[in-house]
Order: structure tokens, then C-alpha cells, then sequence
């Protein structure tokens, strides 16, 4: 498997495809990435077209377990950020 794509190398290619410099395709980045946080944050859900939809979702109280003692313990509610990958990408990965 080879190393995932760092964020430098992202926004070269980036600026690449949309004929731009790049400082621009890391300013289009930092937007992007924040629009997404901030809806995420806030209890919704984002779809990015081809690639997935990005959400939180709630996890009940439950009890887990300590690994090195084996005790029993109560873990509180929380959030989790999820992502569905979408079909499309799935069949460009596998086809």
C-alpha cells in the first residue's frame, strides 16, 4: 500500500487541476475543510459528490473494558464522525 497523499502534494495538485497557484488551491482547501467542520460541528451532514457524506452521529452510554485489568467500566455519550464512501468511488476503486 503505498503512503497516503500529504496535505503539500494535495494542493499541488490541487492548483494543477484548476489552472491556479497554490496559494489559492490551499486557501480553496482551508475553506473547504472548515465549511465542513463547522456543519459537522453543528449536527448536520455534507455530501461531497462522488466521493461520500461526511456526518456525526450520537453513541450511547455503554460500558466497556479495560484491557489491562478487565474491569467493567461506564463510558459516557458521545459523538462520532462518520463518512459513507459513495457508490461512485467505490466502482472507480473496484472497476
Amino acid at each position: 500500500m503505498s503512503k497516503p497523499m500529504t496535505k503539500t502534494q494535495l494542493v499541488a495538485a490541487l492548483a494543477e487541476k484548476m489552472d491556479a497557484d497554490k496559494k489559492s488551491a490551499a486557501a480553496a482547501l482551508d475553506a473547504i475543510t472548515t465549511i465542513i467542520s463547522d456543519e459537522v460541528a453543528g449536527g448536520g451532514a455534507v455530501t461531497l459528490p462522488g466521493i461520500g457524506k461526511i456526518y456525526c452521529r450520537e453513541r450511547p452510554e455503554r460500558m466497556v473494558r479495560n484491557p489491562a485489568t478487565g474491569e467493567q467500566i461506564k463510558k459516557e455519550a458521545d459523538k462520532v464522525v462518520k463518512m459513507t464512501i459513495a457508490k461512485a468511488l467505490k466502482d472507480s476503486v473496484n472497476g
